[in-house]
């Protein structure tokens, strides 16, 4: 058998897997369904589930974000601002949490409606230390998108602060409501979170934005490097991203990743790039796409295309990025970051602090 014949048999018994997986999960919960169950749906064994996946979690991950990237190729980023946008910062978190609370399933819905199928998930992201500090990298992630998002509403000449801390608030209300529905369903009404998200927005004072502590950040090396980046998807707006456009690639840890705002505000004007790593991508890359396409399929949904956030967020589910930025390995406790200009690398910067510095070299 060649590789290509090979290669379709390996993606049809993957397909296969996933969709006899989401038929489990949507059957049993995540806690009634095995990986005996899986295979069986399959028509496959136990052996092949565990050559494509790691686990069960990894598979009820990896279901979850297909069906969170799928929903949100329904809302594309259009050229065109419709006539019922957001126009106002105000207006535009009232539209997000509108967004997010829809997806939510309602008391009301069949206990096997596909809404509910990722309700366990903060479960099992609670019990796990390493998932728990992941979740925490990644919700601050999606605080920033949002928060960037908010920040470009703004009017121009009067605001010169952030919003990264109202955005947290924002998503605080909302996943907690989405935890809670899950253990106590039919408790309060989902949409009066709408409006109160969005007080928020008019509410909240400017916040400073604080640098990391320079005195521990070292410079970035000046170097003159061949940049040949791979194909790359752009997952907050769905569209190919041009990693040789100038600006700055930041591969971080999943637990670092609120740190990519220090090249955001160094490089005011600039695209950033950040790419999520982990020591455990088979398991953990599938939770850092769920998680962002959450927050991405609302933010499209909520915000004018002007708005989105000059940050763009790469998965790199083959390492190729990591290994074009020059490392040797990426995991946990990566913080590594480049300067692009001019289709070369000409500046680069390791350790805390490294995405301020990158974002920071001399241009």
């Amino acid at each position: 058998m060649g590789d290509g014949s090979r290669s379709e048999q390996q993606g049809e018994t993957r397909r296969r897997v996933l969709a006899a997986a989401r038929a489990e999960f949507l059957a049993l919960g995540f806690r009634g369904a095995t990986v005996d169950g899986i295979a069986e749906r399959a028509g496959s064994t136990r052996g092949a589930v565990y050559s494509g996946f790691p686990g069960k979690r990894a598979l009820y991950f990896e279901v979850l974000a297909g069906d969170a990237e799928a929903a949100g190729l329904r809302e594309p980023v259009e050229e065109e601002i419709g006539p019922g946008a957001a126009t106002d910062p105000v207006g535009a978190l009232t539209e997000f949490a509108r967004a997010w609370v829809g997806r939510q399933p309602l008391a009301m819905d069949d206990p096997g409606a596909a809404a509910r199928l990722g309700r366990e998930v903060v479960s099992e992201v609670v019990v796990d230390e390493y998932a728990r500090q992941a979740y925490a990298g990644l919700m601050a992630l999606d605080a920033l998108l949002l928060g960037l998002a908010l920040e470009r509403m703004e009017p121009s000449r009067t605001f010169r602060g952030r919003r990264v801390r109202v955005a947290e608030h924002a998503l605080t209300l909302l996943r907690g409501a989405e935890t809670l529905a899950a253990a106590a369903p039919g408790f309060g009404e989902p949409l009066d979170l709408v409006p109160a998200c969005g007080a928020l927005a008019g509410a909240a004072p400017e916040e400073p934005w604080n640098p990391p502590h320079l005195p521990y950040v070292g410079k970035a090396r000046p170097v003159d490097e061949v940049w040949t980046p791979p194909k790359a998807v752009d997952a907050v707006r769905g569209m190919p991203a041009d990693l040789a456009a100038d600006g700055v690639v930041a591969v971080l840890g999943m637990r670092h990743l609120g740190a990519v705002e220090e090249a955001v505000r160094g490089l005011p004007d600039g695209i950033v790039t950040v790419v999520p790593v982990c020591a455990e991508p088979r398991e953990f890359g599938p939770l850092a796409r769920l998680v962002v396409a959450e927050a991405a399929t609302c933010l499209r949904a909520a915000f004018p295309p002007y708005a989105l956030p000059r940050l763009r967020v790469v998965h790199d589910r083959e390492g190729a990025i990591a290994a074009a930025v020059g490392l040797g390995g990426a995991g946990d406790g990566t913080q590594a970051a480049v300067q692009v200009r001019g289709g070369r690398i000409v500046a680069r910067a390791d350790g805390y602090g490294a995405c301020h510095a990158a974002a920071t070299a001399a241009r």
